[in-house]
């Protein structure tokens, strides 16, 4: 990981490794939110991704190839995890946090050029992006296609911040609905975050709001409706079981933490990926989706919406239908088996791992 990781993986408690120098990140997505339209997304996403992958490949290739590494699995935008992989002659596998969007076609056309300088550098042909096999927490019909072999996981829901939520109160004849907005938003601007706004505008006599959001979100909510409870730093797997749905901003996490707990979504996204993972939920019927853009400033706009999500069963029946589903994948244990057999079975023989004719691993 990037150094500037080091306090999440330190806090984590599992052991980490420092590779490569940061990039500028959030800059890039600010571009992105500010642009007019919301256009340029993609070429701005894949520019990103060539920027990571050229801060870390080398680090992390003479890491993989000095510990001897027999399996590189890495986050689906990481792509010095393939490049390190093919150095090393050993699989590559991806894991994926939500719908496939970079095994779409288009992005599929594209990837291997912006691998491509970085590979050439260390001595490589081309280095499948997409490696052997996908691990993959979605449930497969909220999947897209996947661009490698699918290894379905069941999505484990875990907090950051590492504290339970105490049951919640009854919620007698109202209608109870989560409001949660992750952190990514925060970052590139303080007035993206709608959690407040969001609260404000569906609160009422007949339906409460349970704000999960960080102790820091907490201390810049304004002045909120009685009928409100905020849980700070909280778990959201914990607090989802007692609601009837949650609006979100369509982070892939909160996305399938709603997913396993079986709950209606609906999702105001404004980033490329949000847009995009929310669009998959609402395709398979178990949410709706009002672009951010359209609904900051709108509270009648997220109350009539959120109004035809609960009044409609069919979003609660297909979303309770995910939530079985995700809990029929096999457990992250069952999949690191899958794992061990893979790299017993994935041989230099048999399957191309980019480097050049006459070159060696490093």
């Amino acid at each position: 990981m990037p150094p500037a990781l080091r306090g999440l993986a330190a806090a984590s408690g599992l052991p980490y490794a420092v590779v490569g120098r940061d990039v500028d990140a959030v800059a890039a997505f600010r571009e992105i939110v500010s642009a007019p339209g919301g256009g340029g997304g993609g070429p701005r996403v894949l520019k990103l991704i060539g920027a990571l992958t050229e801060a870390m490949a080398e680090d992390l290739a003479d890491l993989v190839g000095g510990w001897r590494a027999d399996l590189v699995v890495h986050d689906p935008t990481a792509f010095a995890g393939p490049i390190a992989a093919a150095a090393a002659g050993v699989p590559a596998v991806r894991h994926l946090y939500g719908t496939d969007l970079l095994g779409a076609p288009a992005a599929r056309n594209f990837l291997p050029a912006v691998l491509e300088p970085v590979a050439d550098r260390l001595g490589l042909g081309a280095v499948d992006p997409f490696g052997v096999a996908s691990v993959d927490p979605c449930p497969g019909s909220l999947q897209l296609p996947t661009a490698s072999r699918r290894l379905p996981m069941r999505y484990v829901p875990s907090s950051p911040h590492g504290r339970s939520v105490a049951p919640l109160p009854p919620r007698g004849s109202r209608r109870r609905v989560a409001v949660t907005w992750g952190t990514t938003l925060d970052r590139l601007d303080p007035s993206l975050h709608l959690a407040g706004e969001v609260a404000r505008a569906i609160a009422g006599p007949e339906t409460s709001v349970v704000l999960a959001v960080t102790a820091e979100q907490a201390s810049r909510l304004s002045e909120l409706p009685p009928w409100t409870q905020v849980v700070s730093d909280g778990a959201l797997h914990q607090v989802l079981p007692g609601c009837d749905a949650v609006v979100a901003h369509g982070g892939a996490a909160s996305i399938l933490t709603a997913v396993a707990a079986g709950v209606p979504q609906l999702l105001l996204p404004r980033l490329p990926d949000h847009v995009r993972h929310s669009a998959r939920l609402a395709e398979v019927g178990a949410g709706l989706v009002v672009p951010a853009v359209e609904a900051q400033g709108q509270p009648e706009l997220v109350r009539e919406r959120l109004a035809a999500l609960l009044d409609e069963p069919g979003y609660a029946a297909r979303a309770r239908e995910l939530g079985a589903e995700s809990r029929l994948q096999p457990s992250p244990a069952e999949v690191v088996t899958e794992l061990e057999l893979l790299v017993t079975t994935e041989t230099a023989a048999d399957r191309p791992v980019g480097l050049k004719p006459g070159s060696a691993p490093r």
